[in-house]
Parts: C-alpha cells; sequence; structure tokens
C-alpha cells in the first residue's frame, strides 16, 4: 500500500468510526486527533470524495526561494 493510500484509509476510518459510535470526540481521541483536523477532513470529503484526503503541501516548490548552499 502507498503511503498515500495509507493516510486516506486512516483518514476514513476516523470518520466511519465517528459515524458508528456517533462521538465525534471519543473518534478524535481514539486516532490521536484534533477535532478541527477532524472537521477539517470531513469538509474536505464531503467536498471532494477521496482526492479531498489526500496530503497536500501548504505551497508548491518554488526553487528561486531557496537561499544558495554556503560554500567553505
Amino acid at each position: 500500500m502507498k503511503h498515500g493510500q495509507r493516510d486516506i484509509t486512516r483518514k476514513l476510518r476516523a470518520l466511519d468510526y465517528a459515524d458508528q459510535i456517533g462521538n465525534v470526540l471519543k473518534s478524535c481521541h481514539y486516532f490521536g486527533i484534533s477535532r478541527d483536523t477532524f472537521y477539517r477532513w470531513k469538509r474536505d470529503y464531503h467536498q471532494k470524495e477521496e482526492q479531498g484526503l489526500i496530503n497536500s503541501k501548504p505551497c508548491p516548490h518554488n526553487p528561486k526561494l531557496r537561499t544558495p548552499p554556503l560554500e567553505i
């Protein structure tokens, strides 16, 4: 299983578990996440389904912003 698929599976399990037991707080404690994270996952899942659960970097990679390596 690829790392990305493992993340999606974990997030879906947390969302499903909360639905099964009917308690978001207990699901968050069980999976070790905050309620803010849970509700962000839930919103992303409802908007984009599984594609919304893929981890993405907060900003695009821009090599122009990197500083050159220090030469000794």
